[in-house]
């Protein structure tokens, strides 16, 4: 049977395609667009059996191409720009795209994992996964919540089939360079301290200092193993948090990237008061387009994951930044 991973040449949707073939399941049915042909490096060493634009999706699925050979729907795909304006096109990609695929697997009880995200929190200082803690601050973030409250309507009816939501927080790893701007600080840092031998960081904001404000930093890997514990619990359902449990700043990220590159060349490690001394970090001005849209704090509160039985280790920046910087280092070797 087949699993249906939407988002499949994005960064998270590519890694679990990854994951899933690794366990030997090469029946996967890759949906996407590739308006951005570049994306297509993700599919590339990947097994896949078949292809469809995310535009064809719904008419395939009504059509009844794929009769009861689905095992499951791995919901990855969105438009995932926090600086969106175009509200209406949002929406359709987000939410209503979202509501078919819902609808589809409930009445032919086909699993369905989807990818929601912790802009639903917008501004809060509580992370946890229950309504009065939801604020978003921009249209990506209220396309996620909308459809959250879909699905807790969906989950009040108990329903027999498995619908489980992900609260991703700040993602970062392997196959994200086409995200560009909205690809992850680590990507980032490590391309500036490559060309420039520094990276930017931004000065204190919402009454934090230089570089500390803080997020919940989650390798992909971790994301990709909690995907497949559901895929593998069935049973399950709910709306989860997925991120470590643990607050880092940007410094920190800073500080595993430039120092995974000093090891990789032989150079000792800088503490972060020789990184400033030295220029290897800048604080360039916080951006006004920002003001009053940006998270300075995030951290997950990972209970309702762990009492869903989740009990795996999560990587922290130092441990998990150091290992997507190897891999970087890695695939930019002739």
């Amino acid at each position: 049977m087949s699993v249906i991973v939407t988002g499949a040449a994005g960064f998270i949707g590519s890694n679990l395609v990854k994951a899933l073939n690794a366990r030997g399941e090469n029946d996967i049915v890759a949906v996407d667009n590739l308006s951005r042909a570049e994306k297509v490096a993700n599919l590339s060493d990947l097994e896949i059996t078949d292809f469809i634009d995310k535009r064809d999706l719904a008419g395939r699925l009504s059509a009844g191409d794929f009769g009861s050979k689905v095992a499951a729907v791995l919901h990855q795909g969105a438009c995932s720009d926090t600086m969106e304006t175009d509200g209406r096109y949002m929406m359709e990609n987000n939410y209503e795209y979202s509501l078919m695929l819902k609808r589809w697997c409930l009445a032919r009880g086909v699993p369905f994992i989807y990818a929601s995200s912790a802009s639903v929190y917008g501004a809060g200082r509580v992370f946890r996964e229950s309504r009065e803690h939801e604020a978003p601050l921009n249209v990506y973030g209220y396309s996620k919540f909308l459809f959250d409250q879909a699905v807790r309507r969906t989950l009040a009816e108990k329903p027999k089939t498995q619908v489980a939501g992900f609260r991703y927080f700040n993602v970062y790893g392997p196959r994200e360079a086409h995200k560009g701007r909205m690809a992850s600080v680590a990507f980032h840092f490590y391309d500036q301290y490559l060309a420039e031998g520094r990276v930017k960081l931004f000065e204190g904001s919402g009454g934090y200092g230089p570089g500390e404000q803080v997020r919940d930093f989650i390798s992909v890997e971790d994301v990709v193993r909690v995907n497949l514990f559901f895929l593998d619990n069935p049973h399950v359902s709910g709306i989860f948090n997925v991120g470590t449990g643990r607050a880092q700043t940007f410094n920190d990220v800073a500080l595993a990237t430039v120092n995974a590159i000093r090891r990789s060349r032989g150079e000792k490690a800088l503490t972060l008061a020789e990184m400033r001394a030295s220029g290897a970090i800048e604080y360039i001005p916080f951006p006004a387009q920002l003001v009053g849209k940006y998270q300075s704090y995030t951290q997950a509160d990972m209970g309702a994951l762990r009492a869903a039985g989740y009990t795996e280790r999560f990587l922290g920046v130092e441990e998990g930044v150091g290992r997507y910087v190897a891999t970087r280092i890695a695939a930019s070797k002739p």
